[in-house]
């Protein structure tokens, strides 16, 4: 049978702020159990939630990004459930009247681009944390909750089910992380659970229309893992069909060691949830006025920069699309580009350095791109010194490396101290061209019958002879109009 997958996901994005969604208990990450778990948060008697300020700016700033209605009135709502790690017995969230309704994210795979489409983004406040194992304190056979999460704020992001494979899934999440830690909205910490995915999947017969039974896959942190458990978990609904079984709606988890997905419990509905609005709260009112201050404030988002980079500077769509991946990498593009605008580095060149030797150096070393060991002032002055034939590109990649392991501050320094700096001097060019022909009267003869490897290895043996510091494309020549 022909199948096709189904899929819509549950974005958790825990919002930059410094305290709490409704208490001004901190949300900084680390601190001791229970250190950080205000009275609002435990929900002792007597006290009222207040609404965070700039959890709800977070909440316009991603509306402006994805073109979504912002809700000018939007209402929180009590969700009612137990759970130990679960203070009140209910967590405040949205129900009926999101804060941002609609909006789409565009994705790109395998070089094709499409737009997910947005169902709904509510602000929630965060649970504790249930901790099983890895506390000496805690018996064994008992667990420990840990409340400083509870009143977190988050924005719940969740998508049509409009994408058909793992594969979209994962460049829809990546797309969507990208975007909340270019508005600022975020600090995109899947280790610390800052970005937390939910994957609703289900499969369905090529060409049905109604869709199948959905699973939800919880608490996935990890682009690979959401990948690869949709894809497990898609191969288990389908093998349980053909066998004549049912999919049942349920919540379960994946296990990456067994490579499988594993039960947790029934899907809940919305009725079991028992959601009403919460009488502690007023509703949520955004004056306009707010909404156009936040609206002027806004960067310059990915896809009107992708735009840009294109049309301004020449650049392909794939290089533009790599370079404006996230805000970081962006913004050291651009300070390489204004720190080589006077000395005419090309934007396509430092593009190319980017996405080549930075990225593998990063890459190597695990590091971000703000921490990179090469400024963007040090690689646009290195650029500038292989475009005016100082030194070659081999070379300058030598330099590069010197660079990152800290041994000088400029190319410009490298250069000097290490006597870098090409042959300038034609007529000596000329005598080492000469050496290498006389010496290699075999590879001549085939130049002469048409075989291009043999002028490649006749370069690379001047090159040698002048320890790199010849210009290739002169040596190329040179020998080309001897022969």
């Amino acid at each position: 049978m022909s199948w096709e997958i189904v899929v819509g996901l549950e974005c958790h994005v825990q919002l930059k702020t410094a305290s709490k969604i409704f208490s001004p208990a901190s949300t900084q990450f680390g601190a001791a159990p229970n250190t950080q778990a205000h009275m609002i948060d435990l929900a002792l008697p007597g006290v009222l939630p207040v609404m965070n300020r700039e959890a709800a700016a977070c909440a316009i700033r991603f509306g402006l990004a994805v073109g979504g209605q912002i809700a000018p009135r939007s209402i929180f709502a009590r969700k009612n459930y137990f759970y130990p790690d679960l203070p009140k017995g209910y967590q405040i969230s949205q129900y009926e009247t999101p804060v941002v309704s609609g909006g789409q994210v565009m994705i790109s795979v395998d070089g094709r681009q499409r737009h997910i489409e947005l169902t709904r983004a509510h602000l929630e406040e965060d649970a504790g944390k249930s901790i099983h194992e890895g506390i000496a304190a805690i018996p064994v056979g008992c667990s420990g909750i840990d409340l400083n999460r509870a009143g977190t704020p988050l924005l719940e992001i969740v998508s049509e089910p409009v994408m058909r494979s793992a594969k979209e899934a994962a460049a829809y999440a990546r797309a969507l992380h990208s975007l909340v830690t270019w508005i600022g909205i975020c600090d995109g910490n899947l280790q610390e659970g800052s970005f937390r995915v939910d994957a609703n999947v289900s499969v369905r017969l090529a060409g049905q229309q109604e869709f199948g039974t959905r699973c939800e896959i919880k608490n996935l942190n990890s682009f690979r893992f959401l990948e690869r458990a949709i894809e497990i978990e898609a191969q288990r609904q389908i093998e349980l069909i053909e066998d004549g079984g049912r999919v049942i709606q349920e919540t379960r988890l994946y296990d990456p060691d067994a490579e499988q997905t594993r039960a947790m419990r029934s899907k809940e509905d919305a009725h079991d949830y028992r959601y009403f609005p919460d009488p502690d709260l007023p509703p949520l009112i955004l004056e306009p006025a707010w909404i156009q201050e936040i609206q002027s404030q806004m960067p310059e988002l990915p896809g009107a920069m992708r735009m840009r980079l294109t049309e301004q500077f020449g650049l392909s769509d794939y290089d533009a699309l790599m370079v404006s991946a996230t805000r970081a990498t962006a913004d050291y593009f651009f300070q390489a580009l204004d720190a080589g605008r006077s000395l005419g580095v090309d934007p396509k060149v430092i593009a190319n350095w980017i996405m080549g030797d930075v990225a593998s150096s990063l890459n190597r070393d695990g590091l971000a791109i703000e921490q990179c060991r090469v400024s963007a002032v040090q690689l646009a002055g290195l650029i500038a010194r292989i475009a005016d034939g100082t030194v070659s590109n081999k070379i300058g990649r030598e330099i590069f490396a010197s660079l990152w392991a800290g041994e000088f501050d400029s190319a410009d320094a490298a250069i000097s101290a290490k006597g870098l700096q090409q042959i300038q001097d034609t007529g000596l060019i000329a005598q080492l061209v000469d050496e290498v022909l006389t010496a290699n009267p075999k590879m001549v003869e085939e130049l002469k019958g048409g075989k291009d490897k043999a002028l490649n290895a006749l370069v690379g043996q001047v090159m040698k002879k002048s320890q790199g510091k010849a210009n290739p494309q002169q040596v190329t020549d040179l020998i080309r109009s001897k022969i």
